[in-house]
C-alpha cells in the first residue's frame, strides 16, 4: 500500500492540513498511522463523510411552540394559537375584530381593513395579546408570581385609551371598585392581600391538575384584581399553567362563552359546569394537536 503526506491528502480532500490530522486522530481514515509525529495516509483514502449532529426532536407542545416561535414559522401550531387564542379571548370581552382581521394583523403587522371603522383599542389590544402569548411561552416553566401577572396586564393594556385615564392603573391593581356580571368583586384595599394569599396557596403544590388550574381561575376572576383585562389575563394564566404542567391547554371560544360565564357564576355550588366547559374546549384543542401530529 502506498502512503501520502498530510499535505497531499489535504490537497486532494480540499480541506486544511489541521482537519486531516484531526481525521487521522479520530480514526476516520482507515489504516492511517503515525511515524514519530508524522501521519502516513493511504493513497486511496477518501474524505470522511460529514455526520450531522443529532438534533433532539421537540417532545412537548411547549417545546414545539418555543421552536416555532424562534424560527418565526408560519402556518404551524404557534401561528394557530396566536390567532385563535387572541381572537376568541378578545371577542369574549367585546372586541369587534373578526377572526380574519386578527389573522391579518398577526401575519402582516399592518392594518388593511376596507369595510367600516375599526376601534383603535381593539387593534392595540390584539397586537398586545400576541406579545402576552409570547410571554407565557417564554415563562411557562416559572412558578406563577404576582410580578408576572402584573407584567401580563401591563403588556395587554399598554397604549390603550384606558392607559390614559387618571384612575386606571396599567400593570398594577385597581384603584376603583368594580363589578363583573352584576356581582361584587374584592375591594381595591383587599386585592393585594387576597392575591398574595391566592398565589402562595396555589404554589404550595409543585404539580397541578386541570381542576387546580380552573379553581385558581375562578378565584382570580372573583377577586378581579385589575380595573379591566381580568378575563384575558386570567385565561392567559390558565394556558401558561397547562403548558407548565403538561396538560392539554384550551381556548374558550364564542360558542362556549355562555357556559364559561355560567360555570364561573355557579362554581361555589357546582364545579362541574366550569370543568365540563373547559374539558369541551380541551377536546377541541386536541383536534389541533392531532392535525399537527403533536402527541399529548
Amino acid at each position: 500500500m502506498k502512503y501520502i503526506s498530510v499535505a497531499e491528502a489535504a490537497k486532494r480532500m480540499g480541506v486544511s492540513e489541521r482537519t486531516v490530522r484531526g481525521y487521522c486522530a479520530d480514526g476516520k481514515i482507515p489504516d492511517a498511522f503515525l511515524t514519530g509525529k508524522t501521519w502516513n495516509i493511504p493513497e486511496t483514502a477518501q474524505k470522511p463523510a460529514r455526520v450531522n449532529k443529532k438534533v433532539s426532536k421537540p417532545e412537548t407542545l411547549l417545546d414545539i411552540l418555543r421552536m416555532e416561535k424562534k424560527q418565526k414559522l408560519s402556518g404551524g401550531i404557534y401561528h394557530k394559537i396566536q390567532v385563535d387564542l387572541t381572537y376568541n379571548s378578545n371577542h369574549i370581552e367585546g372586541s369587534r375584530l373578526s377572526h380574519d382581521q386578527t389573522r391579518y394583523i398577526f401575519e402582516t403587522n399592518t392594518i388593511g381593513f376596507e369595510n367600516g371603522a375599526v376601534n383603535v383599542d381593539d387593534v392595540v389590544e390584539t397586537a398586545n395579546h400576541f406579545k402576552c402569548i409570547d410571554m407565557i411561552i417564554d415563562n411557562a416553566n416559572y412558578p406563577l408570581s404576582e410580578r408576572f401577572i402584573k407584567e401580563l396586564h401591563s403588556v395587554l393594556k399598554s397604549g390603550t385609551s384606558d392607559s390614559r385615564k387618571d384612575w386606571f392603573v396599567v400593570g398594577d391593581y385597581k384603584k376603583v371598585p368594580n363589578e363583573v356580571g352584576g356581582r361584587e368583586t374584592a375591594s381595591p384595599e383587599k386585592v393585594h392581600r387576597l392575591m398574595d394569599e391566592l398565589i402562595k396557596s396555589y404554589n404550595q403544590s409543585s404539580k397541578k391538575t386541570l381542576e387546580d388550574i380552573i379553581e385558581f381561575h375562578y378565584e382570580f376572576e372573583s377577586i378581579h384584581p385589575f380595573q379591566d383585562g381580568n378575563g384575558r389575563v386570567g385565561r392567559l394564566i390558565m394556558f401558561k399553567e397547562c403548558l407548565k404542567n403538561k396538560i392539554v391547554p384550551f381556548i374558550i371560544d364564542d360558542d362556549l362563552k355562555y357556559f364559561y360565564y355560567r360555570g364561573l357564576h355557579e362554581w361555589k355550588s357546582e364545579k362541574g359546569y366550569l370543568i365540563d366547559t373547559c374539558l369541551t374546549a380541551q377536546d377541541e384543542f386536541k383536534k389541533y394537536l392531532d392535525y399537527f401530529k403533536i402527541p399529548y
